[in-house]
């Protein structure tokens, strides 16, 4: 089971020493880099860590609308052998017999199922985003059932992907997306999540809701982010606005490139994390058949 007070791992034993133990659970960690980094791997290696320390693995919620894949599937299975279930992102749910032992709720869902479209404010007339806000509404109760549906059936961790580099947050339709699920679904009380997801169906559900509760105080969150910058100094040097998701975040972790003579290496830096003591040094990884591996 579960504790609010344990430590998530991050699933690579060495960062979990630099971290103290891990990740606190009830905090947000985000994992910020360029377009093949190694963000995706770092993320699945996490979740994939909740099989053994909390007897069920975490989930994945992919946001991405570019028109290439992410990935996680094939990246899950040749890492683990963990045969990704994905979820529909249904407009409309059927909610008959949520609470069923037997029911699945997926452990993967990609929310968006029109790819190649622009997310951001700036590059959308006035229909285009509006028609973006729209979707996002008809999308809420499939993600409510989602994340709800796995944390009363004991999942721990999530996994957040998929969001594009925007100039500004307030201009990100999948910003938006991620403001609401961490805020309102991660971490509000469970009996409101249900109501939410319910809405009329409330009170003939109450009893069931009442059975299943979790406390979201021992759900950690691993947001994913794309960053225009692709080396690690790049990023280092980046500043973080008041209201920003990273100023936000209890760790924030970056991940890019760096030079050693000819040649160029991948590498982490731990920018923030609250919690503990963290080495101020820069970290060079490989990525294996298994994930990430630090070196040194």
């Amino acid at each position: 089971m579960a504790d609010s007070n344990r430590r998530l791992s991050t699933g690579i034993a060495r960062l979990d020493d630099l971290l103290g133990g891990g990740l606190l659970p009830g905090t947000l960690a985000a994992v910020v880099g360029s377009t093949g980094i190694g963000k995706t791997q770092l993320g699945l290696q996490f979740a994939h860590a909740g099989a053994a320390r909390e007897g069920s693995p975490g989930i994945v919620f992919d946001m991405s609308s570019r028109g290439d894949s992410q990935h996680h599937a094939e990246y899950a299975r040749r890492m683990f052998n963990w045969r990704l279930d994905a979820a529909a992102p249904a407009d409309r749910l059927s909610l008959d017999g949520f609470f069923d032992s037997d029911r699945r709720c997926g452990d993967y869902l990609h929310i968006f199922d029109q790819t190649g479209r622009r997310v951001s404010r700036r590059d959308l007339d006035f229909n285009g985003w509006q028609d973006w806000q729209a979707e996002l509404t008809r999308r809420l109760a499939a993600s409510i059932a989602f994340f709800y549906g796995n944390f009363v059936r004991g999942v721990r961790r999530a996994v957040i992907d998929g969001i594009e580099p925007v100039d500004r947050p307030s201009d990100s339709i999948q910003i938006e997306l991620f403001e609401y699920i961490y805020h309102q679904i991660l971490r509000k009380d469970p009996e409101w999540v249900a109501r939410d997801l319910f809405r009329e169906h409330y009170r003939v559900n109450a009893e069931a809701i009442a059975r299943h509760v979790y406390a979201p105080a021992a759900i950690g969150c691993m947001l994913l982010l794309t960053s225009h910058e692709t080396t690690l100094d790049g990023l280092i040097e980046r500043s973080l606005d008041e209201g920003d998701v990273l100023s936000n975040a209890n760790t924030v972790i970056y991940m890019g490139k760096i030079r050693e003579g000819t040649r160029f290496r991948r590498a982490l830096y731990v920018a923030k994390h609250r919690g503990s003591v963290c080495p101020d040094e820069i970290l060079p990884y490989r990525i294996e058949e298994g994930g990430l591996v630090l070196e040194g």
